[in-house]
């Protein structure tokens, strides 16, 4: 083989073609590699979809309605409104029991045998400056401070945040805090002979939190001299009414229209007997439904799990998997059509009361007293959760529909890289170097060059098909030379 046979297989060949296929390759890896990446991604999307969709059927809806339904009943004909209530007599007898037991726990050697007496004992053991009753008091000839609705125009007696913080105030600087008509009243020196117990600021801070709780138990059954149910404390709900006119008086912001005419309406609900006391007894039917509801999905799902699991694969902890009514979206959606059920039937009754007492307008007393507000909030809550899970379902097809569309892309891409492999990937026809060089198998090695510059998409016309075509080539180009 002479020196223009060599020169002609340069001609033929790329020295950099082996780097070029080293570089596919390596590309040829990475985009494997992240195609299996957004296979994993895909599959944990696909994954959390359905665990936030419900698998609920047509039973689970029918029985959680049903159970919505006789609650919705149950609240119409045994909570009613107060002093109509016979769940609320039960919820009425239970708090006089549990102020008998407090009181008998912190006054193990007075008489704690009556309700009055209970708490009488308590008044004394947890002494406080706000709890003028507006008998005989400057208070009720100021703003109407009577023993009916000090409780609730008393803002240390709201069983809120605020109130708290106005009974540690007033303990401290021996005050009362009042709301009455829209107006932030203040009594100083309201009463002579307090005294905050404590040798400093934290022990004082702890003493006037315990006086605010134990003064708060011993007037959830009304004051020492009631007569009859008495005046409890007033609803965490209706009491933010007063709370909210404090604040505002406080950062001297204009009270609205509103926010009087609302503290009005829970200052008149409240005289009427609504209070922690009933609104514990509305709280029952509420529970009632959530109860049932996730005993309903628990054993239809225990029947189906004993009805399509063999013995021998039997265990606790995937029977507790099966049926566990607590984290899953399917009895999630189960409550909320139960809450839903519910709130639609005293909703309506209420609405359907109220127009029926207000001699032809709609009273709004009659409606909020018969309003299961415990209710609503529970169901509140169940549409917020169905909002945030339906949020998070959105989000995730749409990450879906980004991850199905670069997976295109990408094997696209895979497929691009394999077809430069193949063509690139030569290392056994280039062998014919070699063979040219070292041996006289020139017919194999040429019938490889051929090969190759077919491959690599050469005019039929440049190809060199003989070694006629070789010597003429060459020759050719001496003579140019």
């Amino acid at each position: 083989m002479d020196d223009n046979d060599s020169l002609f297989l340069e001609l033929n060949i790329d020295n950099d073609n082996f780097t070029f296929a080293s570089s596919v390759l390596s590309a040829l890896s990475d985009a494997e590699a992240e195609l299996q990446s957004l296979d994993n991604r895909l599959s944990e999307t696909l994954e959390t979809i359905k665990n936030l969709t419900p698998e609920c059927d047509k039973t689970d809806y029918a029985l959680s309605a049903s159970s919505g339904a006789l609650c919705g009943i149950i609240d119409i004909f045994l909570v009613g409104k107060p002093g109509e209530s016979p769940i609320g007599k039960i919820t009425d007898s239970w708090f006089e029991n549990r102020t008998k037991d407090f009181a008998k726990l912190c006054c193990p050697n007075k008489d704690n045998s009556t309700i009055s007496s209970a708490i009488k004992n308590l008044e004394e053991k947890f002494r406080i400056p706000y709890d003028q009753r507006g008998a005989g008091d400057a208070a009720s000839e100021i703003f109407d401070l009577n023993p009916k609705n000090h409780h609730f125009k008393s803002l240390a007696h709201n069983p809120s945040l605020c109130g708290l913080f106005f009974s540690i105030l007033d303990q401290f600087t021996n005050t009362s805090h009042f709301v009455s008509d829209g107006e932030l009243i203040s009594l100083q020196d309201a009463d002579g002979s307090f005294e905050l117990r404590g040798s400093n600021i934290p022990s004082k801070m702890f003493c006037a939190f315990v006086n605010w709780i134990g003064h708060l138990i011993s007037d959830m059954s009304g004051s020492s001299s009631s007569k009859g149910r008495g005046m409890g404390i007033p609803s965490p709900f209706w009491s933010w009414k007063n709370d909210v006119i404090a604040i505002k008086r406080k950062l001297n912001i204009p009270v609205s229209q509103f926010d009087k005419s609302a503290s009005e309406l829970a200052l008149k609900i409240y005289k009427e007997g609504y209070d922690v006391r009933f609104q514990t007894a509305q709280a029952i039917p509420v529970f009632i439904n959530e109860m049932v509801v996730r005993l309903i999905y628990t054993i239809r799902r225990l029947i189906k799990y004993f009805s399509y699991t063999t013995k021998e694969n039997r265990s606790f902890s995937l029977m507790w998997m099966s049926c566990e009514p607590f984290s899953n979206e399917t009895v999630k959606r189960m409550l909320t059509v139960a809450h839903g059920t519910f709130c639609l039937i005293d909703i309506g009754n209420a609405t359907i009361r109220g127009f029926a007492t207000g001699g032809g307008c709609f009273n709004v007393t009659e409606f909020v007293m018969r309003l299961n507000i415990v209710g609503v909030g529970r169901f509140a809550i169940s549409l917020y959760g169905e909002s945030k899970r339906g949020i998070q379902v959105y989000n995730a097809k749409e990450e879906v529909y980004f991850i199905a569309r670069e997976k295109i892309i990408i094997i696209d891409y895979i497929e691009g890289l394999k077809t430069l492999s193949d063509v690139y990937d030569d290392q056994y026809l280039l062998t014919f170097i070699d063979k040219l060089q070292n041996s006289d198998m020139y017919i194999e090695a040429f019938q490889k060059t051929v090969m190759l510059a077919k491959k690599r998409n050469v005019p039929e016309g440049e190809i060199l098909n003989a070694k006629s075509d070789i010597d003429s080539y060459f020759c050719g180009g001496k003579r140019d030379v």
